[in-house]
This record gives structure tokens, C-alpha cells and sequence, in this order.
């Protein structure tokens, strides 16, 4: 990629810089999921964010427990003394 001037904008109490929809879209960069920002030797480096832990995982529990099929694989088991418990 060729290299780009782009100028240091006040914005509000802070600075941004106007990045380009054609340099975003290369990325894979958008302003719904953001970006990672890191200082690396010296050059500030924007990457698509890690996707979170467990990302989905809500939605495909309601997807499995609508079809039914949501029931234990190994079955019930107790620990030592169990029996013993009053409820």
C-alpha cells in the first residue's frame, strides 16, 4: 500500500484521524464492532477486536434447547454424602 497523509484532528478534549472507507474496508474494519488499538515499536496499529469469549454461545442454547435438544449426556450424577442431604 501506497503511503497516506492524513492530518490530526481536534475533537472535542481529544484527537482522531479520518481513516479513508477504501483503507476500513481492506481491514475489515467498521464502526459497529471497532477497533483494537496498540502502540507497536513506535507505530500505532489498529486490528479487528478479538471476537469475546463465548461469543454466540446464548443464541445457539436457545437454538438447541427450541428443537429439544437439550438433554444430558451423561446423566444425573451426585457427589459423596449426597444422600445424606435434607432439603
Amino acid at each position: 500500500m501506497r503511503h497516506l497523509h492524513v492530518s490530526i484532528r481536534r475533537i472535542g478534549n481529544s484527537h482522531g484521524v479520518v481513516i479513508p472507507k477504501p483503507v476500513l474496508a481492506q481491514l475489515g474494519l467498521d464502526s459497529k464492532v471497532g477497533a483494537e488499538m496498540t502502540i507497536e515499536d513506535g507505530a500505532l496499529v489498529l486490528r479487528k477486536p478479538a471476537s469475546p469469549a463465548r461469543t454466540g454461545w446464548a443464541e445457539a442454547a436457545r437454538r438447541i434447547a427450541e428443537t429439544g435438544n437439550d438433554e444430558l449426556v451423561m446423566g444425573e450424577f451426585g457427589n459423596a454424602g449426597d444422600s445424606e442431604l435434607v432439603w
